[in-house]
């Protein structure tokens, strides 16, 4: 998201954003959102069964170096989201997306700044971003 995307995305959400302006909604808002992408992924395999989970043990060589982890890991999912499930799901992301936005508007946060540093973060930390 360039920095002008995420400027509109904010001032649309501020201006739409008119019965949940309270914190406490804006939070669980958010977070019955995030149930809901979960719920359309769980959907995507349980009732379309256009993606399977063949999830088990992560196996990694002892010997091998953190930085080559990512070669060894597995998402645990195979095939490939039908346009249903793939228009369910981003629908869902969106609305989670449109809540956290709303929290940063709540908090006088920058959308944009906001991932700008989690990316420098990232970049910065790499593999030891989120171990």
């Amino acid at each position: 998201m360039n920095n002008h995307c995420c400027l509109e995305f904010q001032a649309a959400v501020d201006k739409y954003l008119v019965r949940h302006r309270s914190v406490l909604d804006i939070l669980t808002k958010y977070q019955e959102a995030g149930a809901r992408v979960n719920r359309a992924f769980a959907k995507a395999v349980t009732e379309c069964g256009c993606v399977q989970v063949h999830a088990s043990k992560q196996e990694v060589p002892t010997d091998a170096r953190y930085s080559e982890l990512r070669h060894y890991m597995s998402n645990h999912t195979s095939g490939e989201l039908c346009p249903h499930c793939r228009e369910v799901i981003s629908r869902e992301l969106g609305r989670s997306m449109f809540y956290l936005t709303a929290l940063c508007n709540l908090t006088g946060l920058d959308l944009h700044q906001v991932m700008r540093q989690e990316c420098k973060t990232v970049t910065t930390l790499g593999f030891y971003h989120l171990s």
